[in-house]
Order: structure tokens, then C-alpha cells, then sequence
């Protein structure tokens, strides 16, 4: 865990936490289109001299793949010159990006699984590049939820990651949260995500909050890297990708997409900061952890934790932000 009493303000906790790593795994945690989120992260990490990785829970249809990109059972290594039948690869769009600006251009990719299968295709990551720390990285803010809040949005990656993450032997384990609001359209009450963070806070497991400044070389590298991503998959671009770009300079109703043509936006500042907390620390709260820990596949991932919440005999009222 992280010592949280060695944090000052002068140095943002996030870096200060990493500060011993020399190599890091970024990791999307959620899927799809999620490691974007932590491509901000990754710029200054490599400018700051650290060897950085990056990975993806994968929505795309990795089973397609040729034999040569599999490193291990269920991890692939998205590479620029990775083709696929599927459209839809968000890996591989980040790949050829990366390649067009000389950064280490690989991408790995894991099918969507059950906490068991997911942590052993981590602990392959973790011996095959010595990593010393990971950092999950969530495009959206339920993965900070613990399971009794009025709603939970789309916890199911979210929480397997953590879940596998949780139980391995790595010195740093960190999640750090981007694109603070999106999730209001899938239910999840952003109070309730605060009170989470202040309980955090309060046991040393919170990390603070460090804004992306929309003029910084990672936020004009994120744009650029997001807006190829959404040229390559126009049938279906990241929304949440899309509003966190937006919002390191915007604020308001911003339409960047036909997906979005329906509602009204507020994107909005506090979009383009990282919330982060301590890896272990979270597991530690999240109620149903165990449920899902002996998991193999999604599915049983999905039923255990809607069992959970059939059990729960009540949920956090919810409040609106007041402020």
C-alpha cells in the first residue's frame, strides 16, 4: 500500500506514489476505448524518464486474431501493423498512433474474462516486463463505488480488473479515475462518489485530484490521439473519451459526435481531472469483492454481482450536488 503520510502538496501524490517505479503498467480498466484515459498519465510519465506499458480490457473481437499476437492465453500483443476483421479496435487505433509519434508502440490486450483468468494474464504482463506498478485507469468514476450506492453503473470490468489487480504481488497498485460526471447517464450519483473519496481520504487511501491544464503537451496529445481514434471508428466513437477532450477547454453543452445528438452534454472541467486512490485500499471497501473473486467468465461476473444487489436490503439515498 501506499504511504500516504509521506505525501505533501508540493508534489502531486500520484507522482509521488510512483516516484520508486521504474516500470508501470497503464491499464484501461472498463474496456474498450478506457487505456485512452490513461494516455495523459503515460506522456508524462515517459517525459519523466519511466519505462511505461500500456493495456486494455478488450470489447473487440480478439479471437480473430492470427496466433502470432497471443503472448500468453489471453494476453495479445496489439501492435501497429495488428489487423482484424473486426471494425471496431480501439488497441490498435492507439498503437498506430503511438507509432506515429515514436513512443513504444504496443498495446496489450485482454478478452473479457472472470477475475481468476483476468489476474493470471496480469501476472504474464508482470513477469514478462518486471513491473514494479500498475495503474488501473477508469474512463468514468464507478469503479470508485463500493456497492451499496443507489446505482452502479457499468461496474463489471471495472471491478474485475480491480479484483485481479487486488490480489497480486506488485509493490505500487494504484486506480486513478478520469471524466468525473459521465457517469451520471448510467445512474451512478456523484455524491455519493465524494463521500466515497472522503472515506478514502480518511483511511489514507486517497491520492488526490490533478487536473490535465488543456494548454499541457498531454492534453494536446490526448486530443489529437482521441480525435484519430474517432476518425478511425465512426460508427462508434468513445463518448466518454470524446467529452474528456472537450472538457480540457470547454465547458457546456459541446457536440463532438453524431452519439450524441440526443440530451443535453455538460462537459465540463472537473471531466479532465484524475481522481486516484490507492488500489488496495478500494478493494478493501468494495462489498462484493468476494463474491466475484473465484470467477472464470463474465457472466458469472455479471450474475454474482446482481445477486448482490438483490440482497442488499437498501441502497444510499441519493443527494443532488448542492453547490
Amino acid at each position: 500500500m501506499t504511504d500516504a503520510a509521506a505525501y505533501t502538496l508540493a508534489v502531486p501524490p500520484l507522482f509521488a506514489a510512483l516516484a520508486p517505479a521504474r516500470d508501470v503498467l497503464i491499464a484501461g480498466a472498463g474496456g474498450g476505448f478506457d487505456v485512452y484515459a490513461g494516455l495523459p498519465l503515460a506522456l508524462a510519465l515517459w517525459q519523466a524518464g519511466k519505462r511505461v506499458h500500456l493495456a486494455s480490457l478488450s470489447f473487440s473481437e480478439l479471437e480473430l486474431l492470427g496466433r502470432q499476437v497471443w503472448v500468453d492465453e489471453h494476453v495479445a500483443a496489439i501492435r501497429p501493423d495488428t489487423l482484424s476483421p473486426d471494425w471496431y479496435f480501439p488497441e490498435a487505433h492507439l498503437a498506430r498512433w503511438l507509432a506515429g509519434r515514436d513512443l513504444p508502440p504496443t498495446v496489450y490486450a485482454f478478452p473479457p474474462l472472470g477475475v481468476q483468468p483476468l489476474r493470471e494474464a496480469y501476472r504474464h504482463l508482470v513477469d514478462r516486463l518486471d513491473l514494479d506498478a500498475i495503474v488501473l485507469v477508469d474512463g468514468g468514476t464507478d469503479i470508485l463505488l463500493r456497492g451499496d450506492e443507489s446505482g452502479l453503473g457499468t461496474p463489471v470490468e471495472d471491478i474485475t480488473s480491480l479484483a485481479a489487480v487486488a490480489g497480486l504481488d506488485v509493490p505500487i497498485r494504484l486506480v486513478s479515475s478520469l471524466g468525473f460526471g459521465i457517469d451520471a447517464h448510467d445512474g451512478v450519483n456523484h455524491v455519493e462518489v465524494l463521500e466515497n473519496l472522503a472515506a478514502l481520504d480518511r483511511e489514507g487511501g486517497y491520492l488526490g485530484a490533478l487536473s490535465i491544464p488543456g494548454s499541457s503537451r498531454e492534453a494536446v496529445l490526448y486530443r489529437e490521439a482521441v480525435a484519430q481514434a474517432q476518425a478511425a471508428t465512426p460508427h462508434r466513437p468513445s463518448i466518454v473519451q470524446g467529452q474528456i477532450a472537450a472538457a480540457t477547454g470547454a465547458c457546456g453543452d459541446v457536440r463532438f459526435s453524431r452519439r450524441t445528438g440526443h440530451g443535453d452534454l455538460f462537459v465540463n472541467p472537473l471531466m479532465a481531472i484524475y481522481f486516484s486512490v490507492d488500489l488496495p485500499r478500494l478493494a478493501a471497501r468494495c462489498l462484493y469483492l468476494d463474491r466475484i473473486e473465484n470467477t472464470i467468465g463474465r457472466r458469472q461476473v455479471v450474475t454474482r454481482i446482481e445477486a448482490f444487489r438483490d440482497e442488499l436490503r437498501a441502497t444510499r439515498v441519493p443527494r443532488a450536488y448542492p453547490h
